[in-house]
């Protein structure tokens, strides 16, 4: 699986892409940090994210997004500018079509360094050594984005798979002749938007009208005959 993480920021975004499945070696994709001057005007710099995002996207192509979940902070613009990243991110992998989770700075600290409260030096040292890397990644926030990354790959990705496939056998089995194929394409919508458009498509299905029998006609009988 190929995850592409985001440690989310205005002035620096770190962005990382690791290859990977739980249980096995992973490996190093890309990593590196998009800057925006601090002059700029707030839309400029937010283009300037998603300009750079996009080619992120499309040059490798990920399976799976994460992203750092926001935390509040007595830093109100550093906090608004960190979520206008990660709308902006969550935007693009929803329209491709990737599933978006969201992971708590705890939580990726945890998962790495087997301890939630591990200073940035700790949680450096694990990703440099669990990546095989020969140097540290610099900065921080590139070593934040690489840790987000084995974290969604060792936690969240198992999670995604299991329900995909409790999905598609849903789908497979509650809507049969659906034209749900039982293999996906490439480039096809995620399991959970074909089971929806599947189940939207069945409730449009007009009720099925009933059928009158029509009404019987009245026996005549001829005068002084016997009913039978």
């Amino acid at each position: 699986m190929r995850v592409l993480a985001v440690d989310p920021g205005l002035t620096r975004c770190g962005v990382g892409v690791v290859d990977g499945v739980p249980g096995r070696k992973l490996s190093l994709v890309e990593v590196g940090v998009i800057r925006t001057p601090a002059g700029d005007p707030t839309p400029k710099r937010l283009v300037a994210v998603e300009d750079e995002m996009r080619q992120w996207f499309a040059r490798h192509r990920p399976e799976a997004v994460a992203i750092e979940r926001v935390f509040a902070d007595t830093n109100v613009s550093t906090v608004m500018g960190t979520a206008q990243v990660t709308g902006i991110v969550m935007i693009m992998a929803e329209r491709l079509g990737l599933p978006v989770t969201l992971h708590t700075p705890t939580e990726v600290k945890a998962a790495v360094s087997g301890s939630g409260r591990a200073d940035k030096a700790q949680v450096t040292t694990m990703v440099t050594r669990l990546l095989g890397l020969a140097t540290p990644p610099k900065p921080a926030d590139a070593a934040d984005a690489l840790a987000l990354a084995i974290c969604h790959v060792w936690r969240g990705g198992t999670q995604s798979r299991l329900e995909d496939a409790r999905l598609e056998v849903l789908a497979r089995s509650g809507s049969r002749g659906s034209g749900i194929p039982r293999r996906v394409p490439p480039g096809a919508a995620p399991a959970q938007r074909r089971l929806r458009a599947a189940s939207d498509a069945v409730t449009r299905q007009p009720p099925p009208i009933p059928t009158r029998q029509p009404a019987a006609s009245p026996t005549r009988q001829t005068p002084g005959a016997q009913p039978r």
